[in-house]
């Protein structure tokens, strides 16, 4: 049903951290394969890959690279991409598949992305409440993580290996196109 991508940097407590989460959807039948995209090439994300049962990729180049060689490589007919140490909280499960669900058997192509939590363990001073105040207005960011089916994010483009292409991606959804997802994620390191 899904392939998750989730872009590493060659740090293996974030992307254990993610991984952590992402065990109940695998055990729900929701994911099929989950491919971690390291673009550090360390053989600390390889040997993570492999003893959680995941795809090992290699990128050069930027995260968005990294993202698109993830979704050439993945199987499924819907993506979910994640950045190493996103954690998404308990409820993604069942909003997924009822996402999955619903724009599977609608004429209209959507994307969903989740909500930004803050992490319980985040600096809390003024300087940190105008950076949170400013996140929230500011529209999704793609550590939001992304939910697409692949036709959709093909039409689109997918990631371009340049600056900023994630945002440009987003972007390019567009308000009309994109849905904000009641399951929560969150930044762990």
């Amino acid at each position: 049903m899904l392939s998750v991508i989730i872009s590493t940097d060659g740090v293996e407590q974030p992307a254990v951290a993610t991984l952590a989460a992402l065990v109940p959807g695998a055990a729900a039948g929701v994911i099929r394969e989950v491919l971690l995209v390291d673009r550090a090439s360390t053989d600390v994300i390889e040997r993570v890959a492999d003893v959680a049962g995941c795809g090992y990729l290699t990128s050069t180049g930027s995260r968005a690279a990294a993202m698109a060689a993830g979704a050439k490589a993945a199987r499924s007919p819907w993506l979910m991409f994640l950045h190493a140490g996103a954690v998404l909280d308990s409820g993604w499960i069942e909003e997924t598949q009822q996402f999955i669900q619903r724009i599977s058997a609608s004429d209209r192509p959507r994307a969903g992305i989740f909500r930004y939590a803050r992490s319980p363990y985040d600096e809390t001073g003024f300087r940190d409440e105008v950076k949170h105040f400013i996140r929230k207005v500011s529209g999704p960011k793609a550590d939001q993580g992304l939910l697409i089916a692949r036709d959709h994010y093909e039409r689109l483009g997918g990631h371009a290996d340049a600056s900023r292409a994630e945002a440009k991606l987003l972007r390019q959804l567009g308000r009309a196109s994109r849905t904000m997802l009641r399951s929560r994620i969150m930044m762990v390191a």
